[in-house]
């Protein structure tokens, strides 16, 4: 069973959230599971998916405690509610939201909303956000952009998402993030409507890399 410590402490140690955002459930199933023969079991459905909370009742029920579940694109607490009832461990906006924070700490889930500038950063960490996605991180300076931020908020774990690649991911851990977050830079579209499920896997296991090169390289430094 995942408790809260658990649950953070696993998406700190992996380093990577997987988003699944696909057409169609079985894409997001085959999905999650070239993704978790990588070596990432940390895995983030989007309410986007058809059928998004069908989806994350069959990999719990599938997976169990050997993967870390999440719902991604929640928009209210009602979302909230539903997602964590379908066996979503932690939950993640796109935006701030408080009151998903507050029903995320209600049952005791990880909340990581959506947040951009110092002020919504700073307000989602004092809303009880247990850690902060910084959304949409690439185009505001990737890297240099979490190093900045990490210079008066120090306190704050920050996952940066938004055009985050293996290579990117080196950079962002370096400069200070707790974890990245990716979606279409590893989950690629046409692999998997072509069935070609090892290229989503080989992505999944270069991601992997890249966050020890990050540590073992800021470990030297």
């Amino acid at each position: 069973m995942w408790t809260k410590e658990k649950a953070l402490g696993l998406i700190r140690e992996i380093g990577i959230v997987a988003i699944i955002r696909t057409s169609s459930p079985e894409d997001a199933i085959r999905a999650a599971e070239a993704i978790i023969e990588g070596g990432i079991s940390v895995a983030e459905i989007t309410m986007t998916v058809p059928r998004a909370l069908y989806v994350m009742e069959q990999l719990a029920d599938h997976y169990g405690d050997k993967v870390l579940l999440g719902a991604g694109t929640i928009l209210d607490a009602e979302s909230c509610r539903s997602a964590m009832l379908a066996g979503a461990e932690f939950i993640v906006t796109p935006a701030l939201d408080v009151r998903v924070i507050e029903i995320s700490r209600r049952y005791s889930k990880p909340c990581l909303p959506g947040a951009l500038s110092p002020t919504e950063v700073i307000s989602a960490w004092q809303a009880g956000a247990d850690m902060v996605k910084v959304f949409p991180c690439g185009l505001v300076g990737g890297a240099k952009y979490i190093k900045a931020l990490k210079g008066p908020f120090p306190q704050v774990d920050m996952v940066p998402t938004g055009s985050v690649s293996p290579e990117t991911t080196v950079e962002l851990i370096r400069a200070g993030a707790s974890a990245v977050a990716a979606g279409s830079e590893l989950v690629d579209t046409q692999a998997l409507r072509q069935g070609k499920l090892d290229v989503i896997t080989d992505k999944a296991r270069r991601f992997v890399e890249a966050v020890r090169t990050s540590r073992g390289s800021a470990m030297a430094s």
